[in-house]
């Protein structure tokens, strides 16, 4: 076969690679940029805020959630990794003292059993205190641990957008890359001469 014929199809390769890669680049930008919005505006709605590093919630944290939020203190929550902070390091820190550290599929069971057993002994007032917190305690971490897990997904959704800004990146310049392998393997088709066979 002929060197020039062989230098041809390898260069025109490489321009399809290369289209490829800008193509893939593309569609990965517009993956990071989608869950990067999206995430900004969903978290952003929400309008929740750190803790100002002065305040009792900021110093009833233990020192290492403290040090883990203290970058974010007075701050709207609207990225990802600041939903993970607040969620593992102020939401899950909180939830943690409610009801001996159990969660609320734990709780749950011993509160409704609690307040089956008041509404059936109705004069038993230690009874109904006791339902009474259970219960409670039971929603406050239905609705703690509901609002870490979102949070949580909301990091998970910006985390991947994260990855896909780099994979564009990388794509991008593995493009440019396969873009001057090819002018350069054209260049070299023509220095070849005719006759030349491999």
């Amino acid at each position: 076969m002929k060197r020039r014929t062989i230098d041809k199809i390898v260069s025109l390769l490489g321009l399809g690679l290369a289209a490829f890669l800008f193509i893939t680049a593309a569609l990965l930008n517009w993956g990071y940029s989608f869950a990067d919005q999206n995430v900004t505006e969903q978290l952003s709605a929400q309008k929740i805020m750190f803790p100002e590093g002065d305040s009792d919630s900021f110093k009833a944290l233990k020192p290492e959630d403290q040090e883990a939020i203290l970058p974010f203190v007075g701050q709207q929550l609207t990225t990802g990794k600041q939903a993970m902070a607040y969620a593992q390091h102020h939401i899950g820190a909180h939830v943690k003292n409610i009801a001996g550290g159990m969660t609320y599929s734990e709780i749950s069971g011993a509160a409704l059993g609690a307040s089956a057993a008041s509404k059936a002994d109705p004069a038993n007032t230690e009874l109904a205190t006791k339902a009474a917190t259970l219960m409670g305690q039971r929603q406050t971490l239905f609705m703690g641990e509901t609002l870490k897990g979102l949070l949580g997904n909301a990091y998970a959704f910006w985390q991947l957008g994260q990855i896909a800004m780099y994979a564009s990146l990388a794509s991008f310049a593995a493009g440019v890359v396969m873009l001057i392998l090819s002018a350069l393997g054209f260049a070299n088709l023509r220095r070849t001469s005719e006759g030349v066979t491999i």
